[in-house]
């Protein structure tokens, strides 16, 4: 890891706390932006799981559209923007899945009914009705009363990891800062401030 990618990590982390003292309701929120083969782009808000050098983590239902478009195309885009910060981070770069152990560990931290939410739901999926989700949850949690609900192998994290992070602070005049981050093909980072 470069000098480079360890200050923008660092900032990173310096400006995620600042959020996470705010008044902001959910400051992990971030805008996960995918395209599948066909190219045609698709955006969800998702919650920041985790982060160090090795990118940015989130998790989700492998079986959910989100994960069919980063299988098909394992690129991505995030954005996190915390207006009383008048602060934005932009996150590119591909995708990987993380290992069943880094998982295994964080569904281990879900709330137990977060879990049983995970087996019931068909993420992405047609839906008759509610009820129907309502029953299956009620179903799952019967069948794992009195014992840890075990992950689904339907249910995983997904790794971004940065080959460009750019952070933008709003500034009078709309003349904004905004300094890039990019990472070449040889793995070498470079620093750039932009024009707003």
């Amino acid at each position: 890891m470069t000098d480079l990618i360890t200050e923008a990590i660092e900032t990173f982390r310096v400006l995620y706390e600042q959020a996470r003292r705010t008044d902001i309701q959910e400051p992990t929120a971030m805008t996960l932006a995918t395209a599948g083969k066909n190219g045609r782009p698709s955006s969800r808000t998702v919650l920041l799981k985790g982060f160090d050098s090795r990118g940015f983590v989130f998790y989700t239902n492998l079986d959910s559209r989100k994960a069919h478009q980063l299988t098909e195309n394992p690129w991505a885009s995030l954005t996190f923007y915390w207006p009383v910060l008048e602060r934005q981070v932009q996150v590119e770069g591909p995708i990987e899945l993380v290992d069943d152990k880094e998982a295994d560990a964080y569904w281990a931290t879900r709330p137990r009914e977060s879990q049983i939410g995970a087996w019931a739901s068909h993420q992405s999926q047609p839906l008759a009705k509610r009820d129907d989700l309502l029953l299956e949850a009620k179903r799952v949690a019967e069948i794992y009363e009195g014992r840890e609900v075990p992950r689904p192998q339907r249910w995983s994290g997904f790794r971004l990891i940065p080959n460009r992070i750019e952070f933008w602070k709003g500034m009078p005049a709309r003349l904004h800062e905004r300094i890039a981050y990019l990472r070449d093909d040889s793995g070498a980072w470079s620093k750039t401030l932009l024009n707003p």
